[in-house]
């Protein structure tokens, strides 16, 4: 079995390191805690391993051939992150103690990343290409989603503690606020692009 590792590997450093919504969502808690940051990561981490296991399966294969399933996820999708962004907005600049009581945070990740159809269809891209077309094909696209997985979960086991050194910066109030409002905007324009992609 001879799996494209470096190829693969590259590809999926570059999708890792170009900010998305999930790592939007991520950094957005993990500057106001570390405890948020990392409830946020879980639950992308958690949708993260429900793509994986649906690509090893062929399932989502079935959704990105079905233009009417993909448009539903898509819409859906753009829909929840537009929700957030709003969400986000909305609290910027405001006091912990005056802003809204917080959903489950664990729960937005696992939305943000299910809702996601570019996760989907980054499995569905990147996987096949690094496969051997002469080899049994379950085995390795387990081993590519499960090396997806894993290396996501590297790169946020770094990056979660290291976002809370931003808390100084971010407790003046003019800084926070601009951040929260840029988090909030790149969220919706994600929405807006997830419709038109």
């Amino acid at each position: 079995m001879h799996i494209a590792w470096t190829s693969f590997l590259v590809a999926l450093l570059i999708i890792m390191i170009v900010p998305g919504p999930d790592f939007v969502l991520i950094m957005g808690n993990a500057v106001r805690s570390t405890r948020k940051g990392v409830e946020a990561a879980l639950g992308v981490m958690t949708g993260l391993l429900v793509h994986a296991t649906l690509a090893t399966v062929g399932l989502s294969a079935l959704v990105a051939a079905a233009p009417t399933a993909l448009f539903v996820v898509k819409a859906i999708g753009a829909c929840y992150l537009a929700y957030v962004g709003f969400c986000t907005l909305r609290a910027a600049g405001k006091p912990e103690r005056s802003q809204p009581r917080e959903s489950n945070v664990f729960l937005r990740g696992l939305l943000c990343d299910l809702l996601n159809p570019k996760v989907m269809l980054t499995f569905l891209s990147l996987i096949p290409q690094a496969m051997d077309q002469n080899a049994a094909p379950l085995p390795q696209a387990a081993l590519l989603s499960a090396v997806t997985v894993g290396v996501f979960a590297a790169f946020w086991v770094v990056v979660v503690p290291s976002a809370r050194q931003l808390g100084a910066l971010l407790s003046r109030p003019k800084v926070r606020a601009v951040f929260e409002k840029t988090c909030g905007t790149a969220l919706i324009g994600m929405a807006a692009s997830v419709l038109a992609a």
